[in-house]
């Protein structure tokens, strides 16, 4: 266990002794109190976070159990800094700097001087955000399901008939935008087709990163231990870094439609955005380390509905994305059991299935 989750808990203690700092140093009421205060907070974001993406640390282990070893260094690395940074500081700034046409560093001293007033903009945007994320998770869940491929099915009676939905052409980018067409008619219609665009924005990232990914040649022939066996006259694996550079994006860009709804839930909690950052990373670092366990642990052979159990959180989320841009609340809580509540379920069903296999062999 330490040697996957180690660096994360050095991570969550750095993390945790920056907050104490900032809480004990910054704000008008800085002290001691205001210290135990940003611990507690960054601990319920953390736990937040990971509640919200376990089924992504679910769903990330099902592509990267493909990848070579490299690629798999290069998501855990590389990766973390793009989800710590990019998706949970640097993009809302951008998304507030864009909107409401303010210089980055503007933005950032609001953030940091007037987090109350940078709170309410970011949040103005929320119906935007939620129509993007929750059209791309909304494509992860039914192209995950329509697929005439899979022989593996939870719950029979719905997933057959899912399957065989996947002979009409682009099904799910068919219902992917009628769900986007009834979000964008129940919400304000100054900002219909500012919502509107932005789920189409989704969707067309999403086909995006696989019509890149399919350009860029799939996926590289890997051994039993997730290492490259296919290779050119010069030694060096075929395929790797092409199928890891559009499963990376990919990756990145699912990450990032998971931290949208983690960010707009964490200013209902704190609006410092030096506490949500800290806390959000401390998930985000948990949720990596997780993924790479998932992968060599082998768990997703050993619970064989584990990743139907994930998607079918994607799927929750999506819907409870795109609802909650037309106004509809549900607490943040809510959203993270009911992910957690399927991953549980799946793997039930999982053992449940390996006893009855075992019984019959």
């Amino acid at each position: 266990m330490m040697k996957h989750f180690g660096f994360s808990i050095i991570f969550t203690i750095v993390c945790l002794a920056i907050s104490a700092y900032w809480g004990f140093t910054h704000g008008p009421e800085a002290g001691l109190k205001t210290m135990f205060t940003a611990l507690a907070i960054t601990a319920i974001l953390a736990v937040m976070e990971v509640s919200l993406s376990f089924d992504n640390a679910v769903v990330n282990a099902s592509v990267l159990r493909g990848w070579d070893h490299y690629w798999k260094m290069i998501f855990l690395t590389v990766g973390i800094v793009v989800a710590v940074f990019g998706m949970r500081l640097v993009f809302p700034i951008v998304i507030v700097a864009v909107t409401a046409d303010m210089g980055m560093l503007e933005v950032v001293k609001m953030a940091l001087n007037d987090p109350i007033n940078y709170s309410a903009k970011l949040m103005a945007h929320h119906a935007e955000i939620a129509a993007f994320g929750g059209s791309f998770l909304l494509l992860v869940f039914l192209n995950f399901f329509l697929d005439e491929e899979k022989d593996t099915h939870w719950f029979k009676w719905l997933e057959r008939r899912l399957a065989n939905l996947a002979n009409v052409p682009a099904m799910s980018a068919f219902l992917a935008l009628i769900a986007l067409l009834i979000m964008a008619a129940n919400v304000v219609e100054t900002s219909r087709l500012a919502v509107t665009m932005a789920g189409i924005w989704g969707i067309v990232v999403y086909i995006g990163v696989q019509v890149l990914s399919h350009l860029l040649g799939g996926e590289p022939e890997v051994d039993e231990d997730g290492n490259a066996v296919g290779h050119d006259a010069n030694g060096a694996p075929t395929g790797a870094i092409k199928a890891g550079i559009g499963g990376f994006i990919y990756l990145e860009v699912l990450d990032a439609s998971f931290s949208f709804d983690g960010v707009i839930g964490a200013f209902a909690i704190t609006s410092d955005v030096v506490i949500i950052m800290l806390g959000l990373a401390i998930g985000a670092m948990f949720v990596r380390s997780m993924t790479i366990y998932l992968v060599e642990k082998g768990t997703l052979d050993a619970y064989i509905y584990l990743e139907h159990g994930a998607h079918y959180a994607i799927g929750a989320l999506a819907f409870i994305m795109l609802a909650s841009g037309t106004g509809v609340h549900i607490p943040e809580v809510v959203t993270g059991l009911i992910g957690v509540a399927f991953i549980v379920w799946a793997v039930i069903a999982s053992i449940q299935y390996s006893k009855r296999q075992d019984a019959i062999g």
